[in-house]
Order: structure tokens, then sequence, then C-alpha cells
């Protein structure tokens, strides 16, 4: 991680309890994408007694990881204590009566309050951007899954916002927007970390702004604001905001201006155990089902 990248905890949890009132309805790529996972969900055979929403907002996957899922227990973590209030009234009033709603937890992905082999199953949309040690939010993911438990994750990938980026080069020394993992860097990281069987894969998603304002604007509403250690310390200054302007003016096609996401999606699955406690080999036996002769 470039030191000018690192992301300030305090501003970004600050960023993110503003946001949350009005999260929802400017988060339409987080919804989107949230829907393309629940659709690669449908193709994995899995079974949690436990599931882990890391990163959760507002809860926006609650209901549908409720239907699919209705006898797991649902841990919604965020690092904003409003997104985690907002994700647990998602719930029904009953199953908060009965204490069978989401449990909250109010937490940071790179330091997760859960115990060793907690959950059957890490639930991680559009969050994994906002750590700066990304080796070890997935090391956090490995410790608290149990063995054969699953990791889902979507995240950006470079080419996010590479229009804002070009756009702001040269007009000042700080930076603009964060620092993205490349797709392949995120296998290697879960191999590293010791996950079985990742499968990744990647898709550009385009929405498309009637000037850079609005685009700015957008971001804000969802909590995206710059907090990395290299920017600017202050208000932006007239003239880098023009030139801004003028630079992404060059970009403008059919009347919009377009705003490139590159959408990483992963899943990878926490091994079964081999050995015993004590170092003896656990071997596995299939019950056959077929009725004798």
């Amino acid at each position: 991680m470039y030191p000018e990248f690192a992301l300030d905890k305090r501003l970004l949890r600050r960023s993110f309890e503003n946001a949350a009132a009005g999260y929802d309805a400017a988060a339409v790529l987080q919804h989107e994408v949230c829907r393309r996972m629940l659709a690669r969900l449908a193709y994995i055979r899995h079974e949690p007694a436990a599931i882990l929403d890391a990163g959760s907002g507002t809860g926006n996957v609650v209901a549908a990881l409720r239907a699919r899922y209705p006898r797991a227990t649902l841990y919604a973590l965020d690092i904003a204590l409003a997104m985690v209030r907002r994700a647990r009234a998602r719930a029904p009033w009953w199953r908060r009566l009965l204490g069978r709603g989401v449990v909250p937890v109010c937490g940071d992905i790179e330091r997760l309050p859960l115990r060793v082999a907690a959950v059957g199953m890490v639930w991680s949309n559009l969050a994994l951007q906002w750590v700066n040690d990304p080796p070890c939010a997935i090391a956090e993911f490995r410790r608290v899954l149990a063995p054969g438990g699953l990791l889902m994750f979507s995240t950006f990938g470079p080419d996010t916002l590479k229009e804002l980026r070009a756009a702001y080069q040269r007009t000042d020394r700080y930076t603009h927007v964060n620092r993205f993992i490349d797709m392949h860097d995120l296998g290697d990281m879960l191999v590293h970390g010791g996950f079985a069987d990742p499968v990744m894969d990647m898709e550009y998603v385009t929405l498309t702004y009637g000037d850079v304002r609005a685009l700015m604007h957008d971001l804000k509403a969802i909590g995206a604001h710059n907090v990395t250690a290299g920017r600017r310390q202050g208000m932006t200054a007239r003239a880098s905001l023009a030139a801004v302007e003028r630079n992404y003016e060059a970009l403008r096609r059919d009347g919009r201006l377009p705003a490139t996401f590159e959408v990483i999606y992963g899943h990878a699955w926490a091994p079964q155990l081999r050995t015993t406690a004590d170092g003896r080999p656990i071997i596995p036996i299939k019950v056959s089902t077929r009725p004798p002769r």
C-alpha cells in the first residue's frame, strides 16, 4: 500500500455515519451488484448455520439471505453504527422480539469481533475497497469461517473511476480516488490466506452523468468521500475543480459523461479439516442411500 492511499478509518466511519439516512436512494450500483452476487449464489449448494455480512451497510441483502437461509443466524457488521442500526431494522419485528432477527455488529473488517470458526458463510458486497490491508481482511475472513465455509465477495478493480482519476491528473499533487486491487492479486491473496478453489471474474459497469458535479454528489451520498492520507486538507481550489470539469468534458458522448466501475466478484472455500487436534487423519465416510439387494 502506498502511504498516500492509506485510509483514515476515523473519517471513513464518520462519512458512512453521515450517509446512512440517504444511502439506499443513492446506492444504485451497490444494489445492482448485490443482485448479481445473489444470482451467482443460486448455483452454489451450501447451507450455513451462521452468516456474516461483512460491510453490511444498511442491510440491502438481509431479506434475500433470510429467504434463502431461514434458519441461519445473520450477523450484520459495519464500521458505522448508523448503518448497523438500519440493517437491524430490516428484520421483521417478530424476529427481533424472539431474538431471531439480525445480530448487529459494529466493527472493522480488518479486526472482526467474532470467534474462530463462528460462521459458515462470509458475504461481503463492495466493502473490501475500504480496507488498508486486504491480506489482513482476507485472513480475518478465513479465521471466522468454519471448515467447509464459503466466502463470497465483490469489490472494485483498478479501472474504477478511471475517468475521474484522469481528469484530476496534473491539476494538483493530491490523491483524489482510492487505489483499487487487481483481480489476479486478490486471487493470489485468497490462496496465500488459506482458501481453496478460488473463482474470480470481473465486469465493467458504466454509469453516465450530466456533469462532473452530479457524479461527485452521488459518491458523497453513499459515503464514498476521499479519506486517503494524500487528500487535500481543506476545500478544493476553484481553479482545480474547473480544470477537472474541463478535462472530464473531453469524454462527453451523446450528451453524457461516463463513469466506469470495474466490478470484481470472487468466492472461495475454507478447506475441510484433514486431521484432528491430536494429529490423527480424518477420513470422510459417505453413507449410501441405495437399498440393500
